[in-house]
């Protein structure tokens, strides 16, 4: 069992023991959950942002011409009528 003390400011130093389990570093960032028994549970959320990258690539559109916009605009707009 490890323990921390509270600082003045609300802040806790989460034990080396404790940090290396949940795999956490410097700029971690965790959750506190109460459960429905009324135990604290300290979630880890490091989800690095290197494993992140590229997850949200837009998919390539094709550019339209001039002629396919206003093609698309009068099609459009005779549906509106």
């Amino acid at each position: 069992m490890s323990s921390s003390k509270i600082t003045s400011k609300g802040q806790v130093t989460i034990p080396q023991e404790i940090r290396d389990y949940l795999n956490l570093d410097i700029g971690s960032k965790v959750d506190f959950i109460i459960d429905e028994n009324g135990t604290v549970k300290l979630i880890p959320l490091n989800v690095s942002v290197q494993s992140l990258s590229g997850i949200l690539q837009r998919p390539r559109m094709k550019s339209a011409t001039l002629e396919e916009m206003e093609t698309a605009i009068q099609e459009g707009a005779s549906d509106c009528s």
